[in-house]
């Protein structure tokens, strides 16, 4: 069973955070999980990003390290859910202003 690292979000510079925000397809799963409540994308749902499954396993790849995402394992579906609440702390404010400002 593969074990995902997320890093604590302290440890979390503002530029990596920003570097994972930058790219318009990590921009679209994250506002696909802001807009979607208790909702995640998986492999079995997708995260409606159009590229191949490599390209968005090394997206979401990105967006862990960013700690933005928590990527768990259920079986062999990999879930990802949205670490809002967190983020939030570490960086009031961030993601409502980049996701008010961006259409998706």
């Amino acid at each position: 069973m593969p074990r995902f690292t997320h890093p604590r979000l302290e440890d979390v510079p503002l530029d990596l955070a920003l570097h994972a925000l930058a790219d318009s397809n990590r921009l679209a799963i994250v506002a696909r999980l802001a807009a979607a409540t208790g909702l995640s994308c998986s492999n079995t749902t997708p995260c409606d990003a159009p590229v191949p499954k490599s390209t968005l396993s090394n997206h979401l790849k990105t967006l862990r390290a960013a700690g933005l995402i928590e990527t768990t394992q259920s079986g062999r579906e990999m879930i990802n859910v949205l670490r809002r609440a967190e983020f939030d702390r570490r960086f009031p404010g961030l993601l409502d202003a980049i996701l008010a400002n961006n259409e998706v």
